[in-house]
């Protein structure tokens, strides 16, 4: 292996500019020349295939976003997308790619290999924390710690006004930015996937909890897609305590941008030194992640398949911590 490309694919999450800079520079260390592919694999149809050097990837560790850019790809569905792909790669020489994302992003390198036969290590760069193989993916650090930031502002509101707040955080189909937020934010709930509760019942922790002696309140509400959940949860439990003074601040993308904590940076040069040293050795079609303070590298069937559960404990803990010993999910139905 001489030549390897290093791109970003699906959305946006900090610390990928981190994970770059590692994976040109790793690259650099053992000798490998290093291309950058734009626009994910948009630009590896277009051939939008840059050199990169030590020097292209300076004084960027500490920005948000992706110098190579985001974009989704229909074309690279088809098989005449992937063959131009790879008519371009093999242009350029390239004997291997380092694929920064998530779930599609893996799945579509898996299908990419099966056909080709290019080499891949994927590393999981997602502030949803959703992928197996790696107890935390790069990105989701610092959406908590902004979420947390957001949730520490309203409680201040919150109290003030004697409200009650649902705060909606992203997540996808996973609970696990809001299960943590809640907790470091010290919600007096956390409505989740993960767990199935009615709207009645979630009204009757404020209607019946005798602990529950504090005016104001801080619900932490993980996304549905295309849904204001939060809005939903709201507005339903409304009807059964007209009387509260509810108010629902949804975070949105401001989770996916803004500087990466120093965890995730060190996450990103972790990652994407291991994804180098994967390629190297050997690794075709396997994501790099890390469990147990261990570089592990698990195949993308895996990765895009398993759901990655939240821990007991975690849960448990929220529970307990809350006073309200009960994290649900929403079952509107």
């Amino acid at each position: 292996m001489k030549k390897i490309a290093v791109f970003t694919s699906g959305t946006d999450a900090p610390g990928m500019n981190a994970c770059i800079r590692a994976a040109v520079r790793s690259a650099n260390y053992y000798g490998l020349k290093t291309y950058g592919i734009l626009r994910g694999y948009e630009g590896m149809i277009n051939g939008d295939i840059i050199e990169m050097d030590d020097l292209s990837v300076s004084n960027i560790i500490q920005k948000g976003g992706t110098i190579l850019k985001c974009s989704g790809s229909s074309a690279f569905k088809t098989k005449e997308g992937r063959l131009k792909a790879y008519e371009n790669l093999k242009e350029h020489g390239i004997d291997g790619l380092i694929a920064i994302g998530g779930n599609g992003t893996f799945k579509g390198a898996e299908v990419f290999y099966n056909e080709f036969k290019v080499p891949c290590v994927g590393i999981p760069a997602t502030i949803d924390n959703n992928l197996v193989g790696t107890d935390f993916t790069i990105g989701y650090d610092t959406a908590v710690n902004t979420a947390l930031n957001a949730i520490d502002r309203l409680r201040d509101t919150a109290d003030s006004h004697e409200r009650v707040f649902f705060i909606e955080v992203m997540g996808r189909d996973t609970g696990f930015i809001a299960i943590w937020s809640a907790i470091a934010g010290g919600a007096d709930l956390a409505i989740l996937p993960e767990r199935k509760k009615s709207i009645h019942e979630i009204a009757q922790i404020f209607k019946h909890n005798p602990k529950n002696t504090s005016p104001s309140h801080i619900i932490i509400v993980a996304e549905e897609t295309d849904v204001n959940r939060a809005q939903v949860v709201a507005d339903e439990v409304q009807k059964f305590l007209p009387e509260l003074d509810t108010r629902v601040s949804t975070l949105g993308h401001i989770q996916r941008g803004g500087e990466p904590s120093a965890a995730d940076r060190v996450l990103a040069c972790q990652l994407g030194l291991g994804a180098v040293e994967g390629l190297l050795s050997g690794k075709k079609n396997d994501m790099v992640g890390i469990i147990n303070e261990n570089i592990h590298y698990t195949p993308f069937s895996i990765c895009t398949t398993k759901k990655k559960p939240i821990k007991k404990e975690i849960l448990k803990m929220i529970d307990i911590l809350s006073g309200k010993h009960h994290s649900y999910s929403l079952n509107v139905n």
